[in-house]
């Protein structure tokens, strides 16, 4: 088993340099074999796939997601695995797409097994989905909890069998953006970027609402976290095809990339909730500690709310 990262003594002087302006904290490692635990949203140079390697690295048999090209996916987590026998399985999921969720879901029951001791869901991506929903909803939010909620039976019986399992969800610092009132309304006047805080206000009351139905009983402890200031591709692709503000980034991009967080450092939160042992769930994590969400997301009742509508919307599916 490898550790997530080398003591800070044998890291290059530029990163002990960047470490002054963009400290982050490790999550320490922990023995996973035996641990079988779904990645979302694992392209490469994401959160997600930095997550993946490392969880693989400890020893656990990782699930990873992409919407294209999986085979490819796999390739670069075992290109870039420290460990002498990762156990790395990829395939495709669209979160936009109930088809998909429900094919993934069948999928892994048929090829991996009942057991499943911990999902990890992060999505970001930069308009109406399909099925026309507000895009950021759709994935963020009901695609993330259509996801969970077919999978919670396997959840529920891993916890049964091996007293716990995990639900952890990369939320975001901009769930303060959302209001109560948009969840139901929807923001008014339409903004973008209150639109996305709306969606990690939502996953923020769904995780604070599982914990309270399900930790009890069943032993699934829930989890959110802010991933902290990540430098990644997302956001050169959300200005693709803008050309000015294109140029000013790239050539900005050496001092973006110094001053933010890389997608390991980034990764480090959601690593430490979904393997801690005895983490508290029910909390919101920052920089690997428990922090305090919004004051949006002390309200049982639109969790409640929320929960109960998001469940009544996946059973609809069929």
């Amino acid at each position: 088993m490898t550790s997530a990262s080398p003591p800070p003594s044998q890291r290059p002087l530029s990163r002990r340099l960047r470490a002054l302006f963009a400290a982050a904290p490790y999550a320490e490692p922990v023995d996973l074999r035996g641990r079988n635990i779904i990645v979302t949203g694992a392209s490469p140079g994401s959160i997600g796939f930095e997550t993946a390697r490392i969880l693989a690295d400890w020893g656990a048999s990782i699930t990873v997601t992409t919407r294209s090209s999986p085979q490819a996916l796999r390739d670069a987590l075992l290109a870039r695995a420290a460990g002498t026998r990762p156990q790395v399985t990829a395939q495709a999921l669209d979160l936009c797409r109930a088809d998909s969720v429900a094919r993934f879901v069948d999928w892994y029951r048929v090829t991996q097994g009942l057991r499943l001791d911990a999902l990890l869901s992060q999505w970001k991506e930069p308009q109406l989905s399909a099925d026309g929903f507000e895009i950021h909803w759709r994935t963020n939010y009901l695609g993330t909890s259509h996801l969970t909620h077919l999978l919670l039976p396997l959840l529920r019986e891993t916890a049964r069998q091996n007293g716990e399992a995990r639900v952890v969800n990369v939320v975001s610092m901009l769930h303060r953006k959302g209001t109560n009132a948009g969840l139901f309304e929807g923001p008014r006047p339409y903004n973008s970027w209150v639109a996305y805080g709306l969606s990690k206000l939502a996953l923020v009351h769904a995780t604070f609402e599982m914990q309270r139905r399900f930790a009890g009983t069943s032993k699934v402890q829930a989890y959110c976290l802010h991933p902290g200031a990540v430098f990644t591709n997302i956001a050169g692709k959300g200005l693709a095809g803008n050309r000015a503000i294109e140029a000013v980034r790239n050539a900005l991009a050496p001092v973006e990339g110094f001053f933010l967080l890389t997608p390991e450092e980034g990764a480090q939160t959601q690593i430490h909730c979904a393997t801690h042992p005895g983490l508290a769930g029910g909390l919101y994590y920052d920089q690997c500690r428990a922090a305090q969400a919004s004051a949006e997301t002390q309200d049982v009742q639109v969790a409640a709310r929320l929960f109960d509508e998001t469940e009544a919307w996946v059973r609809s599916l069929g």
